[in-house]
């Protein structure tokens, strides 16, 4: 259970962990902070998010619970190598956006008087950096949490009060192979579609003519470099098979185009309209 006791570490003070440690010291927590760069724990700081902080990963030694907000390959490499300054019966959780390999990863090896607890905030932005940070993305938007059949109800019980603590507009649970499906769907074949229309020649030339529906449709595609490829690859079962369906039904409006099948288009149009309704906010 998370109560104004326990002391929380946010690992890594980029735009989620800053937006963290703001959302739970808002909500009366402890939080201290970790990053190899010194500036962001100093914004930190100076925002009064953090009590305190630095880059030694003993900080974490009296801490209850210790949430990674690292890149998934480095949220690995850091618990491997820190994982001897947890405290005793603390819970490590994270922000990462693929599940099955990095829960498998970490539980290979992890410390039995720890327990992991995966969650995946569906708040991301296109920019990065601490000065980014903010606790409105959070309101409207979904936490999910990844339990496997090793999570006590107390660690799922915890983790789905940090999502209630920080404010999101809806909490659900889902299993690491559901969770990684659907991201493969909703979140990263989005992106290489975003991606691969920027890249498909020199549009540049447009940007006086183009209207908004270009814009919403590519705002993902600036995008980081550095963490998509990785996410991409541990996902890459699920994405690849996402793509081949997207190029299906992509050859299939090829066809109906070159056909000049109204009628086909029609109900494929009235269909979307109908399924893209559903996923309105209602604010």
């Amino acid at each position: 259970m998370l109560n104004s006791n326990k002391k929380i570490a946010i690992i890594g003070l980029g735009l989620l962990g800053g937006s963290y440690a703001k959302g739970l010291h808002d909500a009366g927590l402890q939080v201290t902070g970790i990053d190899i760069d010194p500036s962001a724990v100093a914004y930190a700081k100076q925002m009064g998010w953090i009590e305190e902080g630095g880059d030694d990963p003993s900080l974490i030694a009296d801490c209850d619970i210790v949430i990674s907000a690292l890149y998934p390959r480095t949220f690995v490499e850091w618990v491997h190598r820190n994982q001897k300054c947890f405290k005793s019966g603390a819970l490590l959780s994270d922000v990462t956006g693929v599940k099955r390999k990095v829960i498998e990863e970490i539980n290979s090896f992890l410390r039995k008087d720890i327990e992991y607890i995966s969650c995946h905030p569906m708040a991301g932005r296109e920019y990065k950096g601490i000065r980014y940070a903010d606790t409105d993305r959070f309101i409207a938007a979904n936490f999910i949490v990844v339990p496997t059949s090793e999570n006590t109800e107390a660690a799922i019980q915890t983790a789905h009060d940090i999502g209630e603590a920080l404010h999101f507009g809806h909490i659900s649970v889902l299993t690491p192979e559901a969770h990684d499906r659907m991201i493969g769907f909703v979140s990263q074949l989005t992106h290489v579609i975003a991606v691969s229309l920027m890249n498909v020649s020199d549009n540049t030339h447009l940007v006086d003519y183009t209207g908004d529906s270009f814009r919403d449709l590519t705002r993902i595609a600036k995008i980081n470099e550095s963490l998509w490829p990785e996410l991409f690859i541990l996902n890459k079962d699920n994405l690849i098979r996402e793509i081949d369906d997207f190029t299906v039904e992509m050859q299939r409006f090829k066809q109906m185009i070159s056909d000049e099948d109204i009628d086909g288009m029609r109900a494929k149009l009235i269909q979307s309209t109908e399924r893209r309704g559903k996923f309105d906010r209602k604010d």
